[in-house]
């Protein structure tokens, strides 16, 4: 897929009026193009920029500074080692290591079967539980060889659904759009727009 689905782009109309600034929904509006798809594709990039009234070019200005927006497909999981000092001080490479040679994989590779992506990132801001990882930014601390090993077989058999969504799932609870809301961002536009 590329631009939003018609269900999406209701939601995305839903989270702009969130906003005094149509231009505030881009971050939130991305995560809903890479929920769609597991990536942010280019048509859905021209589409976001349409409904927001900006650029392609700042649409994707903004996605590329951003780690956690993928622009191809990745793995059902992406697991991000952290190299950062804290990790390397207590094995992150030698976790890396081990990581691609159990599933076959360089960093920035996808599996075969297009379960899992595997990246070396910089730090994940969990330095006292080093070596850490992610997987699908959920986090896992003091991660060992065998304990890394035991997760890959625990998602390949769907024992961690409940708590690792597939990879571009943002939040597994949408928040809803309520008249309040709305209210706030009107009256939050006039205040804007009186300056």
């Amino acid at each position: 897929m590329s631009r939003l689905t018609d269900e999406r782009v209701k939601t995305a109309q839903e989270i702009i009026g969130r906003f005094p600034r149509k231009k505030s929904a881009l971050i939130p509006l991305l995560h809903l193009a890479q929920e769609q798809d597991g990536y942010v594709a280019q048509d859905a990039m021209v589409h976001i920029a349409e409904l927001l009234d900006l650029a392609p070019a700042e649409v994707y200005g903004t996605a590329s500074f951003y780690e956690m927006f993928k622009f191809h497909p990745v793995g059902k999981y992406c697991i991000n080692v952290c190299t950062n000092i804290s990790c390397q001080l207590v094995g992150a490479w030698n976790l890396l290591h081990h990581a691609e040679e159990h599933l076959g994989i360089k960093s920035g590779g996808t599996t075969d079967d297009g379960l899992f992506s595997i990246e070396d990132v910089e730090c994940i801001a969990a330095c006292t539980e080093a070596p850490a990882l992610q997987v699908n930014y959920r986090y896992r601390y003091k991660v060992t060889p065998e304990a890394f090993d035991a997760m890959i077989t625990d998602l390949q058999n769907g024992k961690l659904t409940g708590e690792v969504p597939p990879h571009g799932t943002l939040a597994t609870v949408r928040q809803e759009t309520t008249t309040a809301w709305s209210n706030r961002g009107s009256e939050a536009q006039a205040q804007v727009d009186a300056r």
